[in-house]
């Protein structure tokens, strides 16, 4: 369940987003939309590039706290910066559920991330601790 969310929430929403909210210009939105996950290029500077059960947030770079305050900054410039907002944001949505996700099958297994405060009182709010 956790990849089909994953992957339903980079993919399918936000096609369901430019289609119903931007319908004239969908494929234009859904194309911005998708484009936002080049934000995942920050990626490439950590070691390993790659850990499977590693969360994102707070740990690369364009995933942060901070990061997303610019993000939800964009939200209120005109197009296509609002745009870019909201895929960013749904970006980092779709990462935050996905860590929770690794959190409620092994909660060891994010000890060490920078995000697991916030992770477990997501997991405590949604009754998952």
């Amino acid at each position: 369940m956790q990849h089909f969310t994953h992957y339903f929430l980079h993919l399918v929403f936000p096609f369901l987003i430019a289609f119903i909210f931007f319908r004239k210009n969908w494929k234009r939105v859904y194309f911005i939309l998708l484009a936002t996950m080049l934000i995942d290029l920050d990626h490439l500077f950590a070691n390993p590039i790659f850990q499977r059960n590693r969360c994102s947030i707070n740990f690369h770079p364009l995933h942060t706290y901070y990061a997303a305050i610019g993000y939800f900054v964009l939200l209120f410039l005109k197009k296509p910066l609002n745009i870019i907002g909201i895929g960013l944001l749904l970006h980092l949505l779709t990462d935050l559920i996905d860590c929770v996700f690794t959190y409620s099958s092994c909660k060891s297994c994010l000890n060490n991330a920078p995000a697991i405060k916030l992770i477990e009182g997501i997991s405590k709010i949604i009754g998952l601790n």
